[in-house]
């Protein structure tokens, strides 16, 4: 079959791609500016790239065309698409019918952390040698694709609550069909498509309904709303995770984020020693080891191959450091864009780093958020109040507003001079660079490409130094 991807350089449609090609199908692709890293991926996979909508790829005649949510009304190829009557359909729809049939989908959803508990399930079914395929919204460290089909019966898959696509409103995930399902938490997100937590409430139940009665549902005993779309109705196992007390059943972490006990009730089942900080990484794990033991794999032996799990790309991921002064400067790159989100991280590296000055005399390390409220949600300005609450924990915060409809300078005047907003990127990178003191860490927060803020700083604390 032949299929012409329309928004092939996300990172859904483009691992969406990658399974095609690998299942032995021709694919091509457009997109609007076609850019990397996601459009060398593809190109050394041996797939075409069309910079662009133009109705001149109808020529093109695919058996299929498979259309991302990125594509709306009025684009000049779906309109001469539609006039044609060609065959189309959404990425979601293709992946359920032509990958994910007949398998044993494990999917996680949640407003956050997907991504890495999806890398993490995958990585403890590889370690438990069941060779799983996978579709996550990232790059795993651990295989070094965003996608593969895998050999066994089991596919992780990043469940999106975004819809499918201009003719599909409803989110991807209710496709999928999953017989375990992570419900990892659930905030109030993409306001351009959702009005409030309740109708986001109701996808989720709708993928509730779709999880068989011989199914797993894994789910954060800590969020109220989760409980809500339970209440609705489940006809599924149910696994809980989290829970601050005993609570029979249920997983639960006792120690520091790095290193602790899973607890089944209060009998101690597994222990995870591993790289990675943060309360929220511990609750990931707890919900990757209550998955991958519903196909099999015992909890201490998820737990030690979380022992060797390395995170995915942009999760607090350092891109480089300066020496400077009588120390350096470090800096990150991570993907958090909500306002929980960024404060997780920040709360994530101040702990990093405050175990790593254990026991050492001198100042303690500064922290310095630099991010771009860049999401569609926060574009609109719906959380812009939560911005000085998310940023709590960093000693100085730089916003880059470059774009908004709203006021970032009144937003974040609680936090008084704390705060620095820039229109652009370059004065952004001028003022961090002259705030920076030896020992800072820069931790730069966008789910875009932050017009390469990183290299920037990079160079400019290179050349201050000098």
């Amino acid at each position: 079959m032949h299929i012409h991807i329309l928004g092939i350089c996300g990172t859904f449609m483009g691992g969406l791609a990658a399974l095609a090609r690998e299942a032995g199908h021709r694919v091509t692709g457009c997109d609007a500016n076609v850019y990397p890293p996601m459009s060398d991926q593809l190109r050394a996979l041996g797939i075409e790239l069309i910079d662009g909508y133009g109705a001149d790829q109808l020529a093109i005649r695919p058996d299929l065309f498979v259309v991302g949510n990125v594509v709306t009304r009025g684009n000049p190829l779906v309109e001469a698409m539609l006039d044609a009557g060609v065959r189309y359909t959404s990425g979601p729809q293709w992946l359920a019918e032509h990958v994910l049939q007949g398998r044993h989908v494990l999917a996680v959803a949640g407003t956050h952390g997907k991504t890495s508990t999806s890398a993490m399930l995958a990585w403890v079914l590889e370690c438990a040698g069941m060779t799983p395929g996978f579709l996550v919204g990232g790059v795993p460290l651990n295989f070094g694709v965003s996608a593969r089909l895998g050999e066994g019966r089991c596919f992780v898959i990043e469940a999106d609550e975004y819809d499918c696509a201009f003719f599909d409103k409803r989110s991807k995930f209710v496709h999928y069909r999953p017989l375990t399902a992570v419900l990892n938490n659930l905030e109030f997100d993409h306001a351009d498509i959702f009005d409030d937590l309740a109708a986001i409430e109701r996808q989720f139940h709708h993928l509730v309904r779709t999880v068989a009665s011989k199914g797993r549902l894994v789910v954060n005993a800590r969020e109220e709303a989760l409980q809500r779309v339970l209440a609705m109705g489940c006809w599924s196992e149910v696994v809980r995770f989290g829970a601050r007390k005993e609570s029979p059943g249920g997983l639960r972490a006792r120690g520091e984020p790095h290193a602790f006990d899973v607890l089944r009730g209060s009998l101690k089942i597994a222990r995870v020693e591993w790289s990675l900080m943060g309360e929220h990484n511990q609750l990931n794990a707890l919900a990757a080891i209550a998955a991958a033991e519903h196909v099999g794999v015992a909890p201490e032996a998820a737990a030690k191959a979380l022992a060797s799990f390395e995170n995915v790309r942009r999760r607090l991921e350092l891109r480089g450091s300066v020496e400077f002064g009588a120390g350096e400067v470090k800096v990150y790159d991570d993907f958090a864009h909500h306002p929980t989100a960024m404060r997780t991280t920040i709360n994530g590296l101040r702990r990093k780093i405050d175990a790593q000055q254990a026991g050492e005399h001198g100042p303690r390390q500064r922290i310095l958020a630099v991010f771009e409220p860049r999401s569609n949600t926060m574009k609109l300005g719906a959380m812009k109040a939560q911005l000085p609450w998310s940023l709590e924990e960093a000693d100085l915060a730089f916003c880059h507003s470059g774009g908004l409809s709203w006021d970032a300078v009144q937003a974040l005047a609680p936090m008084g001079e704390q705060a620095v907003v820039c229109d652009s990127i370059d004065k952004l990178v001028s003022r961090v660079v002259a705030a920076a003191q030896p020992g800072d860490h820069i931790l730069c927060m966008s789910n875009g490409g932050f017009g390469g803020v990183h290299a920037k700083l990079l160079d400019a604390l290179a050349a201050r130094r000098a």
